[in-house]
């Protein structure tokens, strides 16, 4: 995964899709911007719809639980 962390003092999050997405279909992936206190997620088809944000721990938890579903 590809990471580019998010600017802090009020601009906007970066987001970035995984190195995994498939090229065939950009738009069908989940965007990730990091942040200082959360990971914030996102539906690339629908970037101005609602965003889940988790804190850092429990990502790196949820990391090697995606990853061997």
């Amino acid at each position: 995964m590809n990471c580019t962390t998010s600017t802090e003092g009020g601009s906007e999050p970066r987001w970035f899709k995984s190195s995994y997405s498939d090229g065939s279909n950009s738009n069908e992936c989940v965007e990730v911007a990091i942040t200082r206190g959360a990971v914030h997620v996102r539906d690339s088809k629908n970037m101005a719809g609602p965003q889940l944000a988790v804190t850092p721990d429990g990502w790196a938890r949820f990391i090697p639980y995606a990853s061997e579903r």
